[in-house]
């Protein structure tokens, strides 16, 4: 019996830590869409809701991998749709930014994502979700081989 339940629904019981900003108008209802509809997608992701995700600056993106996550995520509305007009344009540049950070300091800049989800995309949510996990799993926990970091 010991582990029944550990198992997350991507499979396999290797938890990463992840965490994924999402804008609150656009990706973060994206989400609650997914939750509403009982989509399911791993339980390895913390999701951080933010006004947009433009203000999502490149500190705040390498950060969390100082402090020990295997992934960052920023979701943000679709370019043309963000409600503080060019917010998204703005994740863009500080996603790249971040990305240039992560590959000079031998992180690896394919831990950061960045994705467009409207509020009306709930399975597009999950689906990205589940692909993101699923590749900083192959890729294993940060700074470890994939051995190391079982029993997180």
């Amino acid at each position: 019996m010991s582990g029944e339940g550990t198992e997350n629904v991507a499979g396999g019981g290797n938890r990463m830590r992840i965490l994924a900003f999402c804008c609150n108008w656009c990706s973060y209802a994206g989400a609650d869409l997914a939750g509403v509809s009982r989509l399911q997608y791993p339980t390895d992701v913390r999701v951080i809701r933010v006004m947009c995700s433009g203000r999502i600056e490149p500190p705040l993106m390498v950060r969390p991998f100082e402090l020990g996550a295997d992934g960052v995520l920023v979701m943000g509305c679709h370019p043309g749709d963000c409600h503080y007009i060019g917010g998204n344009y703005q994740a863009e540049k500080n996603h790249k930014k971040a990305s240039e950070l992560l590959g000079m300091l031998g992180v690896g800049s394919e831990r950061l994502r960045l994705e467009w989800v409207s509020a009306a995309e709930g399975p597009k949510f999950a689906d990205v979700m589940r692909n993101f996990v699923e590749n900083i799993r192959k890729m294993g926990p940060l700074g470890k081989t994939p051995a190391e970091g079982e029993g997180r």
